[in-house]
C-alpha cells in the first residue's frame, strides 16, 4: 500500500466508515429491532397492568356496581404523556363502557383539537368507574374508595402531565378542599409514591359544567392553552 493509499484509508476510517474494514458484515437492524421488542414489551406490560386494575375494580364490592350498567375505565393510549380525569361515567358513558362519549365527551373531543391533540393520543378515565345513580355527584366515600385504582392508572402510564376535569377530579388528585375557581388558572404538582417524579397538574372545569354555564368557556380555554405552552415549550 503506497503512501497515498495509507492517506486515505486513514480519512476513511476518521469519518468513522471503517465498518467496511471488518470480517463480518454489520447488522444495521440490530438496534433497531432491539428498540422495537424493548417498546413491545413495555406495551405488553402496559396492557397487562391495566388488565389486572379492571379486574380489581370489577370484582371491588360496590353499591354503585349493582346499579349501574356497564365498568367505564379509560379511553385512549397507554403510552399518553397526558392524563384526563373526569369526575364519574354519565348516561352514555354507562351505556357504551367508555368515558367522555356523551355531549360532554363531544365537547372534550373539540377541546383537545383546539390545542392540537387526538383522543387517541391521551388517557381519559374518571375518578369513579361506576355511574352513581341519577347522575349525581359521587360522594368522599366513593371518592375515596376509588382513589387507589385511579393512582395505579396514574402508576401505569406514567404521564408528564395530568388535566383535571372539574371538581371532584380536583379534590381527589390534589386532595384539598379548596374550590375550583381557586385551583385553576395555575400548575400544581402530584406526587406518586411509586413514581419517582412530580407529575405537573392543572385543574379547569368539566366539559358537562360548560355545556350548562358557556360563560365559563374562555376559563377552561385559558387552562387548556397552559398545558399547550408547556407542550409546545417541551
Amino acid at each position: 500500500m503506497n503512501q497515498s493509499d495509507k492517506k486515505n484509508l486513514e480519512h476513511m476510517k476518521s469519518f468513522g466508515v471503517n465498518y467496511f474494514l471488518t470480517d463480518s458484515p454489520k447488522n444495521w437492524f440490530e438496534t433497531k429491532v432491539s428498540s422495537v421488542k424493548s417498546q413491545n414489551n413495555k406495551n405488553h406490560d402496559k396492557e397487562e397492568k391495566i388488565k389486572t386494575i379492571i379486574s380489581s375494580i370489577k370484582n371491588y364490592e360496590s353499591p354503585l356496581r349493582d346499579s349501574a350498567n356497564n365498568l367505564v375505565v379509560y379511553d385512549g393510549s397507554l403510552d399518553a404523556t397526558i392524563m384526563f380525569i373526569g369526575e364519574a361515567p354519565g348516561k352514555d358513558e354507562d351505556q357504551q363502557g367508555i368515558p367522555f362519549v356523551g355531549r360532554a365527551g363531544q365537547l372534550l373531543n373539540k377541546m383537545l383539537s383546539a390545542i392540537k391533540l387526538k383522543r387517541e393520543e391521551v388517557y381519559i378515565t374518571n375518578v369513579v368507574n361506576w355511574r352513581p345513580p341519577h347522575n349525581r355527584t359521587p360522594t368522599d366515600e366513593e371518592i375515596l374508595a376509588y382513589l387507589p385504582f385511579l393512582q395505579q392508572q396514574i402508576d401505569v402510564v406514567n404521564p408528564n402531565y395530568i388535566f383535571l376535569l372539574g371538581g371532584v377530579a380536583a379534590k381527589a388528585i390534589l386532595s384539598t378542599p379548596l374550590p375550583l375557581g381557586k385551583l385553576r388558572g395555575k400548575w400544581h404538582e402530584y406526587h406518586s409514591l411509586n413514581l419517582n417524579k412530580k407529575i405537573l397538574t392543572i385543574a379547569s372545569y368539566h366539559p358537562a359544567f360548560l355545556l350548562r354555564s358557556p360563560q365559563y368557556k374562555r376559563a377552561s380555554w385559558e387552562d387548556l392553552q397552559m398545558l399547550e405552552k408547556k407542550l409546545n415549550d417541551k
